[in-house]
C-alpha cells in the first residue's frame, strides 16, 4: 500500500470517529498500537500513524516515553492542521516481561502533552518461582539468604544460569539440579517432570549504592545471565529498610 493511500485511509478513519473520540486532538490508528507477542530482548521498530484532528498546527517540542526501552525517536517539528503524522522509535524489550503498556508522550511548545500507547506481551525464556525478596530491616554487612526455583519456558530443558559480573561483588549463588511439579505456581514442589534449578542466593553485604543516609527504603536489583539466552535479563529484586 502506498504511503499516500494509507494517509488518506487513516484520515478517513480518524475523522469518522465520534466527537468524544476526537477530544484528544491527535488521534492514532490503531489505538493502542498492537505489538503482539515478542521474545524478551528483541528490538522492534515502531511506526505510529495518526492525524491532527484540529484546525490549527501543533508544534512539537519533544516526544518521549513514560517507560523503559524506547530510543531513537523520529517525529516532525510541526503537525499541520487536519494532517497526518508519523512517529517512529525503537523499542528494546530486554527489560520488559509479560503483558505491558508502553505510553508515548508528544509535548508541544506550550507544554501540552498528547499521549498514545503501545501494547504487547514479552515472553521470557526463563521463569522464576519468585522475583522479589524481603531483606527486612537490614544493617549494612548483615548476612541474608534466599532460595527459589528457575526453569525454562519450554519446560523441557534445564536452564543455564549464573550471576552477572556486577552482582558477584556482593552476592554468591549456588545451584542444585532438581525436577519440579509446577501445576500450581503458588505451590511448586520438587519431584515432578520439569527440569529446573534450585538457586540459593546469599549476601554478606547489600551495597547502598551511594544513597543518602536519610533514605530508609532498600531496593536492590540482582542480575543474572544465561549463556543460552544472551538477550534476556533475568533479575530479582531485594526490598526492605535500612536500619
Amino acid at each position: 500500500m502506498k504511503t499516500s493511500t494509507f494517509f488518506k485511509m487513516a484520515l478517513g478513519v480518524i475523522f469518522a470517529l465520534p466527537l468524544w473520540a476526537q477530544d484528544a486532538e491527535i488521534r492514532f490508528v490503531p489505538e493502542p498500537y498492537p505489538l503482539g507477542v515478542v521474545q524478551q530482548g528483541e528490538v522492534k521498530h515502531i511506526i505510529l500513524k495518526g492525524a491532527n484532528t484540529t484546525a490549527k498546527d501543533i508544534v512539537l517540542e519533544s516526544v518521549m516515553s513514560q517507560n523503559a526501552g524506547a530510543s531513537g525517536y523520529k517525529y516532525p517539528a510541526v503537525i499541520k492542521a487536519n494532517s497526518t503524522v508519523t512517529i517512529e522509535f525503537d523499542l528494546n524489550t530486554a527489560y520488559l516481561e509479560g503483558s505491558f503498556s508502553h505510553v508515548v508522550v508528544l509535548i508541544d511548545t506550550a507544554g501540552k502533552p498528547y499521549t498514545t500507547m503501545v501494547e504487547g506481551e514479552v515472553l521470557t525464556p526463563l521463569f522464576f518461582s519468585e522475583k522479589m525478596f524481603d531483606a527486612g530491616y537490614y544493617k549494612a554487612g548483615e548476612t541474608r539468604e534466599w532460595t527459589f526455583y528457575v526453569w525454562s519456558s519450554d519446560k523441557k530443558t534445564r536452564p543455564a544460569l549464573e550471576l552477572a559480573s556486577e552482582a558477584k561483588q556482593a552476592f554468591t549463588a549456588s545451584y542444585k539440579q532438581v525436577m519440579l511439579k509446577i501445576d500450581k505456581l503458588d505451590d511448586i514442589k520438587e519431584g515432578g517432570k520439569v527440569p529446573a534449578l534450585k538457586v540459593t542466593l546469599k549476601t554478606k553485604g547489600i551495597p547502598r549504592q551511594g544513597l543518602a543516609e536519610k533514605q530508609k527504603s532498600l531496593r536492590h536489583i540482582v542480575a543474572f545471565k544465561s549463556p543460552e539466552h544472551p538477550k534476556a535479563t533475568p533479575e530479582v529484586l531485594i526490598v526492605g529498610y535500612w536500619k
